[in-house]
């Protein structure tokens, strides 16, 4: 399906229309021809609130810096929006070239709490991908997800193909890549790209991973059911935080966290038992 660009009819009838527009100051428009690799950075939640997420950001920025690279954002629409879509047949697109999420090579969405799981299936969905992973074949986008939200991962198994644990700025590097070459030798089947995935450091490939239960229901262990892959899958982390952007994109509505921000620290000394943050990232 081309890009889509008759949309202006339908932002003239919902609220906030700039959360879709796209065209904001130092928002990354590329030749989506000439890019080798083509990812959509989706974020499951509104415009107004994604566009405070500074993991966005940096991955949005370290992917558009590379050559032949091309990265995008989609966020999960409101209900007005949601239900001209759906009556008109109208999939989610991305906000820099108006492409379906079907045309990219990866979809890859950012989890900052458990609450937006259900999000991620709708946007699939409006997006014209199958849901679940079983459904997916050669044709369709790889569906990542990473963030700290991703550490619980077998509560989305059925429905992602590869999971990003801990830090994504260097896994984002070593996918994409990844992808680049897998298309320029021919491809192969999905199983095949998913193992060779899988052996890249924080990766989780639920579908090569076997969980056993407790009798209440509670994941006792997780083994992988084939050969080759480690036990347990240690998270990544980076050794240097990133320089922070130079160029942060600028909205043109106001979002949840309406102005500029500097990371200085990653995580937290305290390490309170209720607070993701500060069990799931240590400082450095």
């Amino acid at each position: 399906m081309p890009a889509l660009h008759n949309l202006e009819s339908v932002f003239s009838r919902v609220t906030k229309p700039a959360r879709y527009t796209g065209g904001e100051w130092n928002s990354a428009v590329r030749d989506w021809d000439a890019c080798d690799v083509r990812i959509v950075l989706a974020y499951p939640d509104l415009y107004d609130i994604g566009m405070s997420n500074m993991g966005l950001g940096i991955l949005y920025d370290i992917v558009n810096r590379r050559e032949g690279m091309l990265a995008e954002r989609a966020f999960a629409p409101w209900s007005d929006l949601e239900q001209i879509m759906r009556a008109e047949g109208i999939p989610l697109w991305s906000l820099e070239s108006r492409h379906p999420l079907s045309e990219f090579d990866v979809v890859g969405f950012s989890l900052s709490y458990e609450g937006t799981y259900t999000n991620i299936l709708n946007m699939l969905d409006l997006g014209g991908l199958p849901v679940l992973a079983a459904e997916r074949t050669d044709a369709h986008p790889l569906v990542i997800c990473g963030g700290s939200g991703a550490l619980n991962p077998d509560a989305l198994a059925d429905f992602v193909d590869v999971f990003a644990l801990g830090d994504g700025e260097e896994t984002i590097v070593d996918i994409v890549d990844f992808v680049r070459e897998w298309k320029r030798q021919g491809r192969g089947t999905r199983d095949e790209m998913l193992m060779r995935l899988a052996k890249i450091w924080g990766v989780y490939v639920p579908r090569f991973y076997r969980p056993e239960y407790n009798a209440g229901g509670s994941i006792r262990s997780v083994a992988p059911a084939v050969e080759g892959l480690p036990a347990r899958v240690a998270k990544r982390f980076v050794q240097e935080l990133p320089p922070p952007l130079t160029a942060p994109i600028v909205p043109f509505l106001q979002t949840g966290h309406d102005r500029a921000a500097i990371e200085i620290q990653r995580g937290c000394t305290q390490g309170c038992r209720f607070c993701q943050a500060g069990m799931i990232y240590r400082p450095r």
